[in-house]
């Protein structure tokens, strides 16, 4: 089985990016959606142990706030479900513990951000624990969601009509996302998503465009957008196949 479809990005950043994708269903979208938030395995601190903490936490709050500070992933195969990577941190006070504290002892599993607070620690007081890093999905566990922001619309079509009949004041018409005027795409912010902005005194009909949708993504740097969409399509496609063999049997 062979599908076409046409992607293009409208903005793009390793962790943000706004792109449009014709040829696919509703259906098919959200279950691109669906995969980017839950399907897709990242790793995460799952288990602590605790050396020292004479901090103003207890141990079960510092574990917690360590799961949910994002962590690079490996390129596909280098990992498996069984395997653990070992992270410690050693952070005596008066300061702040942040992310960037952690000490991977693999290079290829990483804070994602240096600068996540985890604890201020006061004068004489220490935090010293090791953690062990998991490789899970966001449907077990939302610390093992790469995507943090995940949606889409439908691409809209922009077609001006006529001009506004005198003496009509111009009321708001808002639309959000990206729209199409003349073949070209354009975010609505561009024109604070007021298309009144856009075309002064003009009438305009805007409608939805078939099987168009623009995604906006927003990973929390566990890997690059492109990284989490295409790992999001080869999980539904090991899906579609393991459904296939399993009908045959």
């Amino acid at each position: 089985m062979s599908a076409e479809y046409d992607v293009e990005f409208v903005e793009r950043e390793d962790r943000n990016a706004r792109f449009l994708v014709r040829g696919v269903t509703p259906a098919f979208a959200n279950g691109i959606r669906r995969a980017m938030l839950a399907d897709v395995p990242t790793m995460a601190i799952d288990t602590v142990r605790f050396v020292e903490n004479s901090s103003v936490m207890f141990d079960e709050q510092l574990a917690l706030r360590l799961g949910l500070v994002p962590l690079t992933t490996p390129p596909e195969g280098e990992f498996t479900a069984d395997d653990t990577v070992t992270l410690s941190i050693d952070v005596e006070g008066p300061a702040t513990a942040y992310s960037g504290d952690l000490v991977s002892e693999d290079d290829l599993v990483q804070p994602a951000d240096e600068n996540v607070p985890i604890i201020e620690l006061k004068d004489g007081q220490r935090l010293e624990a090791e953690a062990d890093a998991i490789l899970d999905r966001g449907k077990d566990h939302a610390k093992h969601q790469g995507g943090v922001a995940v949606g889409y619309r439908h691409l809209q079509r922009v077609e001006v009509e006529d001009d506004l009949p005198e003496f009509e004041d111009p009321e708001p018409q808002i639309v959000r996302g990206v729209v199409e005027e003349n073949g070209e795409l354009v975010p609505t912010s561009e024109f604070d998503h007021d298309l009144s902005n856009r075309y002064p005194g003009k009438e305009v009909r805007v409608e939805d465009v078939p099987n168009a949708f623009v995604f906006h993504v927003e990973t929390d740097g566990s890997f690059t957008i492109e990284e989490l969409v295409t790992r999001a399509a080869d999980t539904i496609e090991a899906r579609a196949t393991e459904l296939e063999d399993a009908v045959q049997l």
